[in-house]
Order: C-alpha cells, then sequence, then structure tokens
C-alpha cells in the first residue's frame, strides 16, 4: 500500500496513531508471552489517562467540526470514539476487554487514516487546514517504562516434566 501524504494540519495525528497502533502490537505480544492481563490494564490505563483519551479530545474539538454532523464517516468515528472510551474505562474481563480493545483500535486507526483523515482534507478549506495545524500540534511520546511486558521472555506455558518421570516413560 503506497503511504498517504496527508497535510501538515493532520500529520500530528498521525504520528499520535502511531503510537495507537503500537499499543495494539504491545497488547499482542503480552498475550503471545503470557503476559497476566492485570499488567497489559494498568499499562492501558496509563496509556488512556496521558494520550489516547486526549487525542479524541482534539480530534473530536478541532478536526471533526470540519465534516457536518451527519457525515458518515464523523458519525462511526464518534461511534468508534465512543466504543473504544467505555472499552478502556471496564473494568470487567480484563484479558476479553484488552483483545478488543487491540482489535477495535487498530481499526479505528486505520479508518481514520484511510477514509475520515482524507474526507477532512476534502472538506475543510485551506483557510481551515491552517487553522488546524495551529490549533493541535503533537504531543510528545514518552513511553512508560515501569513495566515493559512486551519485550519480556515468553512464559513457557507447557507444563515441564520431571526428570524421573521422563526416565520411567523410556523404560515402558
Amino acid at each position: 500500500m503506497i503511504p498517504l501524504k496527508r497535510h501538515s494540519s493532520l500529520q500530528p495525528l498521525s504520528r499520535e496513531h502511531h503510537h495507537a497502533l503500537l499499543l495494539c502490537w504491545k497488547f499482542r505480544q503480552g498475550f503471545a508471552k503470557g503476559v497476566e492481563p492485570a499488567r497489559m490494564k494498568k499499562y492501558a490505563d496509563w496509556f488512556w489517562m496521558n494520550y489516547l483519551a486526549a487525542h479524541f479530545t482534539a480530534e473530536e474539538k478541532f478536526f471533526f467540526p470540519v465534516l457536518k454532523a451527519d457525515h458518515p464517516s464523523l458519525v462511526k468515528a464518534l461511534k468508534e470514539h465512543k466504543l473504544l472510551k467505555k472499552l478502556f474505562e471496564s473494568a470487567t474481563d480484563t484479558e476479553y476487554t484488552l483483545r478488543q480493545i487491540a482489535f477495535e483500535l487498530e481499526q479505528h486507526v486505520r479508518f481514520e487514516e484511510r477514509t475520515l483523515f482524507n474526507d477532512i482534507e476534502e472538506g475543510a478549506s485551506p483557510e481551515q487546514l491552517e487553522a488546524l495545524a495551529k490549533l493541535h500540534t503533537e504531543e510528545k511520546f514518552t513511553e512508560n517504562v515501569e513495566d515493559m511486558f512486551w519485550v519480556e521472555e515468553a512464559k513457557d506455558l507447557k507444563k515441564e516434566v520431571k526428570p524421573e518421570k521422563r526416565e520411567r516413560r523410556r523404560d515402558r
């Protein structure tokens, strides 16, 4: 797929999307490595509070109003923001919720990058796009290194057979 050339006013949001996609990858790595969901949930809470909630607010406050309230892409994006907020704030069935966040957030970012941002660029006047560039600048991302669960060694999920049991099995 050919990378999309974004208007400079939307580039900070696109770079922020990169961190959201990395979050999805981190969750998948965590599950593959057998990491406790509670550890990943703690990181998810940190990510939501420090980055994603503010990102959603900036999109909704500055960028989405370029489109008419009933624009299909806008309606879809707002619905997805509402779902993702609910998932991040959920305190039940942590493993299922984190898997849903990884799936839904990735789909959402892809939709915004491939569809919504194109609609905004097409619907905005050059003056609006310039004004948007001044209203939102990219937040510097500083990784939470307190528990980098996605880089640790995978837990051996198989039970190891004790040596004496192996020997007995060979004798049979």
